[in-house]
């Protein structure tokens, strides 16, 4: 199954979820990170395990202003779009290597996001989490990736701060 490039930025931010305080790497182990991928259109070979490897890193460190958008260069080389003309009309198809195409596509939802969705794409509010989210909503005013966990974990904190100051 092929899925959007924007989708698939996200589940290669949040392939590294801290789930009770234990970090869970779905790209860590050899045969979890084949799977992965080829869940998500890819082919699943050592080299492209390597390669998402390294474009998780550029891509949070970018998505979290560490490193400049020009971190993610590399994973562009040689990735070029052909023309495409059929029955249907014109359609654009990304021609890369086959190990680099998934980790192509994953920048390329990033270059769609910044441009399209500025500002959008942040890491949960909650900071002992990992994840990242893209706010959708109108007021641009998000801030966890999950509102049934981080959400109400944080305003269970929240709460429990402030009744616990006030008693004191």
């Amino acid at each position: 199954m092929v899925i959007d490039e924007v989708e698939l930025l996200l589940a290669l931010l949040n392939s590294r979820p801290v789930v009770d305080g234990i970090e869970r790497d779905e790209l860590g182990e050899d045969e979890a990170g084949r799977a992965w991928a080829t869940a998500r259109g890819g082919v699943g070979t050592s080299a492209e395990l390597h390669r998402l490897r390294w474009v998780r890193e550029r891509l949070t460190e970018v998505a979290l202003g560490r490193r400049p958008a020009s971190a993610l260069a590399d994973a562009l080389d040689g990735v070029r779009q052909r023309p495409v003309l059929d029955d249907s009309g014109l359609s654009w198809e990304l021609v890369a290597g086959a190990d680099e195409l998934l980790p192509a596509r994953a920048v390329l939802g990033w270059a769609r996001v910044t441009e399209r969705l500025p500002g959008r794409l942040r890491p949960c509010g909650n900071e002992e989490c990992r994840l990242f989210l893209l706010d959708r909503s109108k007021a641009n005013r998000a801030r966890w990736c999950s509102m049934a966990t981080c959400g109400n974990r944080m305003k269970a904190r929240r709460h429990y701060e402030r009744h616990r100051s006030a008693d004191g």
